[in-house]
Order: structure tokens, then sequence, then C-alpha cells
């Protein structure tokens, strides 16, 4: 069973309550819920994490290094378009990472534009509302199926 760490960063812990024009109206309480329900048909074991303080993110980050986790889907929130110290660690621990965003950042303000992660993520779903985090995690849990060994990638 694969161990999914499911990383949340600034303000969305808001959601819900925070402009339901471009992040919609679930909390995410909500979201994780489906994301567990998600987990026991597809055989993983998700592990949610939310902070609004980059250190705090950095240190989790480390902490999946040492804990079994298999691979990473996260929505970075504002850090996305600033954070080098959360992008050094995800680097530090080498697990797959796939980027999520609620909202279409490129119809949105053009800083959220840059990304300091979608270089080195395994992919990057956005714009679709909370159905990122499924598509995320569906998308890292193929790519585990497919590194691992004796099994041959397309």
């Amino acid at each position: 069973m694969y161990r999914i760490l499911v990383l949340q960063g600034p303000n969305l812990n808001r959601l819900g309550k925070r402009e339901p024009s471009h992040y919609g109206t679930k909390t995410l309480e909500e979201i994780h819920r489906e994301i567990e329900s998600m987990g026991h048909k597809e055989g993983f074991l998700p592990v949610f994490f939310q902070s609004n303080h980059e250190g705090a993110i950095v240190d989790r980050i480390h902490a999946s290094g040492e804990d079994g986790t298999d691979g990473i889907v996260a929505n970075f929130g504002a850090y996305t378009h600033t954070s080098v110290a959360i992008r050094d660690a995800v680097l530090s621990v080498g697990h797959p990472v796939v980027e999520v965003h609620i909202s279409n950042v490129y119809r949105r303000e053009p800083f959220r534009t840059k990304s300091l992660f979608s270089d080195i993520a395994a992919g990057t779903v956005g714009g679709f509302g909370p159905v990122v985090y499924r598509l995320g995690i569906l998308g890292l849990l193929d790519l585990l199926e497919r590194k691992k060994p004796g099994t041959t990638s397309p």
C-alpha cells in the first residue's frame, strides 16, 4: 500500500470560505474525506498536512523522507511562487511530487503563472477545482506502479 502525503499550503484551511469564485465551496475537510474514501477504494494511505507556516511545511517534507512516504501531492498555495526553502526540501527527499492548483493560475494575476515547483514535479494538475487532488493522486499512483522493480514503463 502506497503512503501518499497530501500537503496543503497557506490559506487552504480557509477553503469553502475563501474566494469561492476561484476555489469553490468545498472545505478542506470535505476534500480530505473524499481522498480518504478514494484511498480505501484504490488501496493507498493518504496522510494529510496543512500549514500556513513555511518552516512547518519544510519540516513535514523532511519527515516524509523518513516515515515511509512514497510520494507527495502538494498544493503549495502562495508558496508555489516564492519558496526556495520548500523547493529545496522537496529535492532533498527525492519523492515524486505532483503539484496541484484548484484554480487555473493562468487565468489569474500574472505573478501566479510562475511556479518554483513545476520543473521538478512529476506532473502538474490545475484549474478543475477540488478534483485536482484526485487527478493528481491517480497520476502519482500510476507513476509509482510504473517505477516498481520488474515493471516496464511505456
